[in-house]
């Protein structure tokens, strides 16, 4: 006999594999179901954090952490696809993870009002960053972080247009960058969106267990020609 709590189960079941239909086209039920036990934490809730919140928030990703302290603001709304103007004064993290909810029932988004250091002394069990900070002393403390846990992380960066993104496992991000305070130039949203989405992919098949080429830096930008150009650098490995 059937019990009620198993034909919930067995329907949520199927609904979700309708939710995920061409996904589970790519690479099976088994796989779709093994990413409800992924978590993830995404540090920063910005231009960077916003599109990743949304390539990878109805992914079927089980648990979603979302970091920021930061508020929106009025020069934010443009490139950062989360926010619209009347959210100005509202918490970042806030906001995406309520979208990542709303937009998937099989996702758990939590959202933490803090900066980085403040939120790894949590010590929350996670399978994988995904960098969306703005600077690059956060992206040292990051590296530092997931040194210790042994965990790999995504760094992504955009300025102009031009990025750069490197799902990072063994190299160490502090020997092969300059740590230092940088004021970012000016930026438009396709750019940072196109980023982020390099970075959603390689964490997304990562989680599903797919290849992924660890510790190259990707580099792109257009050059005078308006040209797109992708360069590929192998970081130092430790």
């Amino acid at each position: 006999i059937i019990t009620f709590l198993s034909q919930n189960k067995l329907l949520r079941g199927f609904n979700m594999m309708q939710y995920f239909h061409r996904q589970v086209q790519l690479w099976g039920e088994e796989t779709q179901i093994k990413l409800q036990n992924k978590k993830i934490a995404i540090i920063g809730s910005g231009g960077l954090g916003s599109s990743l919140a949304y390539a990878l928030g109805a992914s079927g990703i089980g648990e979603i952490h979302m970091i920021d302290f930061d508020e929106v603001s009025l020069h934010n709304v443009h490139r950062q696809i989360a926010f619209k103007v009347e959210d100005e004064g509202k918490n970042k993290a806030e906001i995406n993870a309520k979208i990542i909810e709303d937009r998937c029932p099989y996702v758990k988004a939590y959202s933490h009002n803090c900066d980085f250091n403040t939120w790894a002394a949590k010590n929350i069990e996670i399978d994988l960053i995904i960098d969306a900070t703005d600077n690059l002393p956060t992206r040292g403390d990051i590296n530092t972080y997931a040194k210790k846990k042994n965990l790999p992380w995504v760094y992504g960066s955009v300025e102009a247009f031009h990025g750069q993104v490197c799902f990072i496992q063994n190299a160490s991000f502090s020997d092969a960058f300059k740590i230092i305070n940088k004021t970012p130039a000016g930026i438009a949203a396709p750019i940072v969106m196109h980023i982020a989405s390099l970075q959603a992919n390689l964490a997304l098949r990562y989680l599903a267990g797919l290849s992924v080429k660890k510790d190259m830096l990707y580099y792109l930008f257009f050059n005078d020609e308006g040209e797109l150009i992708t360069q590929k650098f192998g970081l130092p490995v430790t």
